[in-house]
């Protein structure tokens, strides 16, 4: 047993800081070398939201960087955040605080009215892991179903024989019809998304960098830099992305400072009481390494294991129920979720989580999972050691690996809904759906309509100018007609094409949906009015990148 003195504060510890390791770049796996290029293009597609089949959702999207390469989103105060939980009901104790989706569709890109989400965004069923120090994994996912084998998922020939987690991992979102993939979508389906896109084509903002690396080409000539040959494949798309991710370690926070410099100083004299903490109460048996996870899997009580059997889906074996990954510490301080289910808010929620013993008991819990009476005081050392000490600036700040280009979804050039509708029977206002890019000349821009009128007819309509609410228009730039589905809450949705004229970057459109209602004025209930703007491909301003 060492002892630290860390300015009066005697640290008990099996490892000092002389004795712990750095946390060094991890390991390409054999088949998969890392290169400048291959990362560059890494990048490109994880931060690209045309790898989804409504466009909408990027790898990037579940995994923003600033908030410790999570999601946040998932919070308890968002409500688009939640997940139904195993009892498929919303609203009660087994819910889960995950990440929005895409909404439901179909191969032909319309929306599937989903019936615990509408028209919305899916919820994912667990929380997104980060995907900062995600190469050093040996499986990946909270049950750790992506393993160190990575198979062709067009043609399942074996393509790396170990360490290809990361490149494992890859291959689920896309396909996934909650995360990013349409129902029935397969990776033929992806791959053609890659194929016909242009890189990046909805990115508001993009470092100049990174710009002149694409320099307006497509995607064959970019894997051809990347790759040494034109053809893009899934695997190739997957590697690509595993590349740009393992470039996403963090290793200069001030706790790497402090063990690089054997200096404690780095720490403050609450953060050094938290550390010695951390390991006097053995926090550091599972996260242990300067990792800060032993990457096994343990039951701490998180949920019941009836809700989510966790690794024993994967393995099978009866002792696995319940046991999730343990994840690393590092980059927590701007996390608003934890655990797996997403069911805790802060790192306070966390300490006292521990503190009270977990909160299920079942034949698996870890024997280790006890009450440990801390104080307030120790606690909140505790909370104070888990943040600062273990945040890399670069992350916080977004830059050197961890800058990145900016996200259609949120930015100015989402749709917005604005101006009031009109109602119609018992009060219902139609509620308009507009998330897709109105990317000049997109074929299958999507929309929907609920809360009309059952078994309705609807009309669509597009402008120059809103189509206002006293009478249906009789004209308009599109002008669409469909049935309401024959469901208390009418809903239906459709594809239209919009303009392809390079005159009209730029221009505003409006749009609303009309419903026939006997007890609407002048017959019809009409939607919020729907304001987007059309831009063009690679149409994105500079930004500073701070890459290095």
């Amino acid at each position: 047993m060492c002892r630290v003195i860390f300015f009066g504060f005697i640290l008990a510890s099996s490892v000092s800081m002389a004795q712990m390791p750095p946390l060094t770049p991890p390991l390409d796996p054999p088949g998969n070398t890392s290169s400048p290029e291959k990362i560059k293009l890494g990048k490109i597609l994880y931060w690209d939201e045309q790898l989804s089949a409504t466009k909408t959702v990027a790898c990037a999207s579940c995994h923003i960087l600033s908030s410790g390469g999570v999601d946040p989103r998932s919070s308890i105060s968002n409500p688009l955040s939640t997940n139904a939980g195993f009892d498929g009901i919303m609203n009660t104790a087994d819910d889960i605080t995950g990440s929005m989706g895409v909404p439901e569709s179909g191969a032909d890109g319309n929306y599937i009215y989903n019936s615990l989400h509408g028209y919305n965004p899916q919820v994912t069923g667990r929380r997104a892991p980060s995907s900062i120090n995600a190469g050093y994994a040996p499986e990946l996912f909270f049950d750790g179903r992506a393993g160190g084998q990575f198979y062709d998922p067009i043609t399942n020939d074996l393509i790396l024989i170990s360490g290809a987690a990361l490149e494992s991992q890859a291959l689920a979102p896309p396909t996934n019809p909650v995360e990013m993939g349409h129902n029935g979508r397969d990776w033929n389906d992806v791959v053609i998304s890659v194929k016909t896109s242009t890189p990046l084509a909805l990115s508001p903002s993009i470092s100049e960098e990174l710009s002149q690396w694409i320099n307006s080409q497509n995607y064959f000539q970019l894997f051809e830099k990347a790759f040494g040959t034109n053809e893009i494949t899934a695997p190739k798309i997957a590697m690509a992305i595993a590349t740009y991710e393992r470039s996403l370690y963090s290793n200069q926070a001030p706790f790497d400072a402090m063990i690089e410099n054997q200096d404690p100083s780095f720490l403050t004299i609450q953060e050094r009481a938290g550390f010695q903490l951390f390991q006097s109460q053995g926090c550091n048996t599972c996260h242990s390494s300067a990792l800060f996870s032993n990457g096994e899997f343990q039951n701490i009580g998180v949920t019941p294991n009836a809700e989510d059997s966790g690794r024993f889906a994967v393995t099978g074996i009866e002792a696995d129920r319940g046991k999730f990954k343990v994840t690393s510490l590092r980059n927590l301080q701007f996390r608003t979720s934890f655990m797996h289910n997403g069911r805790l808010s802060s790192l306070e929620e966390v300490v006292e989580f521990y503190n009270r013993g977990g909160d299920f008991a079942n034949p698996n819990l870890d024997t280790r999972i006890q009450p440990l009476f801390l104080s307030p005081t120790q606690k909140s050392s505790l909370v104070a050691f888990l943040g600062r000490p273990l945040t890399d600036p670069r992350v916080t700040n977004e830059t050197g690996p961890f800058a990145h280009p900016s996200l259609y979804a949120g930015s100015s050039r989402e749709p917005q809904i604005t101006a009031a509708g009109v109602a119609g029977t018992g009060g219902k206002i139609p509620q308009p759906t507009a998330i897709e890019p109105p990317l000049l000349g997109n074929p299958n821009f999507t929309v929907a309509v609920e809360n009309g009128l059952t078994a309705a007819n609807a009309f669509f309509v597009v402008d120059l100018s809103d189509p206002g609410t006293n009478v249906l228009p009789v004209t308009g730039l599109n002008y669409e007609t469909i049935q309401l589905s024959n469901t208390a809450d009418g809903h239906a949705s459709l594809s239209i094409a919009l303009p392809t004229d390079n005159s009209m970057i730029g221009t505003t459109l409006y749009a609303r949906w009309y419903v026939e209602d006997a007890a609407a004025p002048n017959g019809y209930a009409v939607s919020p009015l729907i304001e987007f703007t059309l831009f063009a491909a690679n149409d994105y301003v500079y930004v500073d990148s701070f890459e290095d």
